[in-house]
């Protein structure tokens, strides 16, 4: 069985690197942001008068 040169072991490196970061950046700026809507209403503060 014939063994790869060194030089193309680095060519498929490099296209498989090459083919992850793209899809690594793709995944990263497809997605589409959410918008957050705000809470319909503040929340309310509870006042607790302590009977000691």
């Amino acid at each position: 069985m014939p063994q790869m040169a060194p030089l193309l072991w680095l060519n498929l490196f490099i296209m498989f690197s090459i083919t992850f970061i793209m899809f690594i950046v793709l995944n990263y700026f497809i997605k589409v942001p959410t918008k957050i809507e705000k809470a319909p209403s503040p929340l309310q503060k509870m006042e607790m008068h302590w009977k000691w």
